[in-house]
């Protein structure tokens, strides 16, 4: 009972803090929530007004009374890392935060727990007292009193950033934004047996991603009018385009889709845009080249698939969009790159590789954001887009308070870049995440539009100029070793084993197509699929690239086995020289051509199989092929027939039937051989009483009195003198014996 009692006190005990703080209110300038929602203009200039919208919420337990909600200007911040530092403050911080702005407080009134309400502050920008350019901090409050104070408090206090530059600047930053048209593997390798091939679909989610509203419907339309360069994965494209048409989606009724004018559209808008705006194709299926690098490099041929799949990007991009895209850089995960990724992501002859600074360090204490580009060795450029840029929009951007301030950051951290050395001219990139969400797209939009219509500090630059600018001398070149490479990262990364699965999927179709009268109709599809199957989509997800890999696998398994040798019973050879029909079906839409089939006997001795034939077989079709056998001795003797490609490899299962010689025995010979003595003497007989009929015919000749006939006269008998009655004829030879005349070589049996 005592111990019971101490392991209850125990846990109350552990159980105490967690619920106190659970039920522990906010308290001072944290009791109210104040959410800036939007600030308008961003970017103010001389004249006008700024105004900040949001929202309060009470997460108080008692009622605020008295309350009214007030501007702050602080300070001008003095880099790039104070920028930062603002971001992660929560309450009110006087020194820094600044005094409320007379004049610009508005009333709220009472203010009851859990309840949110709205507030609108406005203030002339000549109260804002900025007196030289840089990035301000702005804040919100909200005052009042609660029960626990008999004064008026700062209760609630949010802050933003606001980017102040009067005029423009000397030396503008040249700023390149990435804009990633990426989506996930939306088709198989899987085709339907008609002449038009029509594709099958994982799917049918990419129809909602191309509808009205859709992310990359979003993304497309919000392009158009802003300063980005296209960055796309082709196979994006291709499957697209392959929706426009008829298609199937995969499922237990596998319905056909309908989808057709989503896709249209879409296409349409995107060929528009890709007017005017740089396109850069990333190799087809955007594989993954730190996964490559690292892993791939161990299994023979793994990397030989950047080459063809870099190609396939420049055709595809060609032919849907109608322009010529730029197919020499790389992009690895999230930018992040050591010796070994750099070299797999320039083998396929893309020297500039995207990477980015929380990955090529600066090293030299630079005062400043130095130019994206520099020299790596080996002709290669590493183009290092800023990390804080690029992250920028990472997160959750639905909540309108979430987005305002990435916007706002975003603006500040790019006037901070060009303060750093105003007269200094430096060319930044930023690479967002690779497939960014319709709030985020919305939040980056709205940060590059702002940032426009100033212009004040920043010019738009394409991908292409931005990798030939002028590189800082003092900024790092040197690419990190592979114990740099995040963990976390390489924790994601497909393993060796999926690149030999890979490697055997690949052998399967260099093995089949061979055998194809049409090939083409399969090495697309499986080509693709194979590349689909090193795509960074699978990052994190090693379930669904393991389902993929095996789904095309065993396609192509279940394609293979459609041509195959059927299943023969026991034959039974009674002659020496017989032949043995071996049918093979195809069951393909196409023929098949350029095959050997081979029989081999277990005991050559007893039985020669006969000549290996070269073999054609029609799409839909089984054909049986004669094999001249030769037999040597009684007995049973085992024949496999094998199916064999142009390049002598073996194609599918061997089939394996029993054979049965009975070859002709010695008393058999005797008495053909006593039949044939018989009927020797029975026609020398014959010959020597016609001969003697003669004699005595010409003997009578003279008188005329002697019959005219041989028959009668030499003992009454009826018919020729000693005649013995005729023998039965030989045994009708086996069926399965050959016959004279050379059979054809095959005989289809069935369609």
């Amino acid at each position: 009972m005592t111990l019971l009692t101490g392991v209850l006190l125990l846990v109350g005990l552990l159980q105490a803090p967690h619920a106190s703080t659970a039920q522990a209110a906010p308290t001072g300038s944290r009791t109210v929530d104040v959410t800036i929602d939007s600030m308008s203009p961003s970017a103010p200039s001389k004249g006008g007004s700024v105004t900040v919208s949001g929202t309060l919420t009470n997460d108080g337990r008692s009622t605020i009374t008295d309350a009214h909600v007030g501007m702050h200007r602080g300070d001008a911040l003095g880099g790039r890392s104070s920028i930062d530092n603002v971001s992660r403050r929560t309450g009110y911080l006087p020194g820094a935060d600044g005094e409320e702005i007379k004049g610009s407080a508005k009333k709220v009134g009472k203010l009851e727990p859990g309840v949110s309400r709205p507030f609108t502050l406005s203030v002339p920008v000549k109260d804002l007292d900025l007196d030289e350019n840089g990035v301000y901090q702005l804040g919100v409050s909200v005052s009042g009193r609660s029960p626990a104070s008999s004064y008026s408090q700062v209760l609630g206090f949010d802050r933003t950033l606001l980017p102040w530059q009067e005029a423009d600047a000397t030396k503008k930053t040249q700023l390149t934004y990435m804009w990633p048209l990426i989506s996930s593997t939306h088709l198989t390798a899987e085709t339907d047996a008609d002449a038009q091939q029509t594709p099958v679909f994982r799917n049918d989610d990419l129809a909602a991603e191309l509808a009205p509203g859709g992310r990359l419907q979003q993304m497309v339309s919000l392009s158009k009018n802003l300063p980005v360069t296209f960055v796309i994965d082709p196979d994006l494209l291709a499957t697209v385009d392959a929706m426009t048409k008829s298609y199937r989606v995969n499922g237990p009724d596998g319905p056909m889709g309908k989808n057709q004018a989503v896709a249209k559209q879409w296409l349409h808008e995107l060929e528009e845009a890709a007017q005017t705006h740089e396109v850069v194709a990333l190799p087809f299926a955007d594989p993954d080249l730190a996964s490559l690098a690292h892993h791939g490099k161990h299994v023979p041929s793994a990397l030989s698939h950047l080459g063809p799949a870099t190609e396939l990007a420049e055709t595809t991009v060609d032919t849907i969009l109608g322009v010529k895209p730029r197919t020499d850089f790389a992009w690895p995960v999230d930018g992040a790159i050591d010796s070994s990724v750099v070299d797999v992501a320039t083998s396929a002859g893309a020297h500039k590789v995207i990477t980015r600074s929380d990955s090529l360090r600066e090293t030299g204490g630079l005062s400043y954001t130095p130019t994206a580009a520099r020299p790596i060795g080996g002709g290669n450029t590493a183009v290092v887009a800023d990390a804080q840029l690029s992250r920028a929009f990472e997160g959750d951007m639905s909540k309108a308070g979430k987005s305002a301030h990435a916007v706002q950051d975003f603006l500040a951290q790019t006037q901070m870049i060009n303060l750093e050395d105003p007269g200094r001219q430096r060319s930044i990139v930023v690479a967002p995440q690779r497939m960014p969400s319709v709030s985020q797209a919305h939040a980056m939009a709205t940060a590059l539009r702002t940032l426009e219509d100033s212009g004040r500090w920043s010019q738009p630059l394409t991908l292409g100029r931005a990798a030939k600018a002028k590189p800082d001398r003092s900024a790092t070149r040197r690419v990190p070793s592979g114990a740099a490479y995040p963990s976390s990262l390489r924790r994601q990364e497909l393993p060796t084993t999926a690149f030999r699965q890979i490697q055997g999927t690949q052998a399967a179709l260099d093995d089949y197509q061979v055998i194809l009268a049409q090939p083409e109709r399969v090495v697309t599809p499986f080509g693709s699929a194979i590349m689909r199957e090193m795509s960074t989509e699978w990052r994190g997800n090693a379930a669904g690239a393991a389902g993929f890999r095996h789904s095309v696998r065993s396609y192509l398994d279940g394609l293979t086995k459609k041509v195959r040798l059927i299943q023969k019973s026991g034959a039974t050879l009674s002659g020496r020289s017989a032949t043995i029909p071996v049918t093979v079906q195809n069951n393909l839409v196409q023929g098949v051509k350029d095959m050997t089939l081979k029989l081999t006997s277990s005991q050559p001795n007893r039985l020669d199989a006969g000549k290996a034939q070269q073999i054609t077989v029609d799409g839909g079709h089984s054909q049986s092929f004669k094999f001249t056998t030769t037999a040597n001795a009684n007995g049973r003797a085992w024949v496999t027939a094998q199916l064999y490609t142009a390049d002598g490899k073996p194609y599918g299962d061997p089939m394996t039937f029993q054979v049965n010689v009975t070859e002709i025995t010695a008393t058999v010979m005797l008495v053909i051989a006593g039949g044939v003595l018989l009927l020797v003497l029975a026609g020398v007989r014959i010959y020597l009483q016609r001969k003697r009929a003669a004699d005595r015919r010409e003997e009578n000749g003279s008188d005329g009195d002697g019959p005219d006939d041989d028959t009668g006269t030499d003992g009454g008998n009826g018919g020729t003198d000693g005649d013995e009655p005729e023998q039965p004829s030989d045994p009708t030879p086996d069926t399965g014996s050959e016959s004279s005349d050379p059979s054809g070589s095959g005989e289809k049996v069935d369609r």
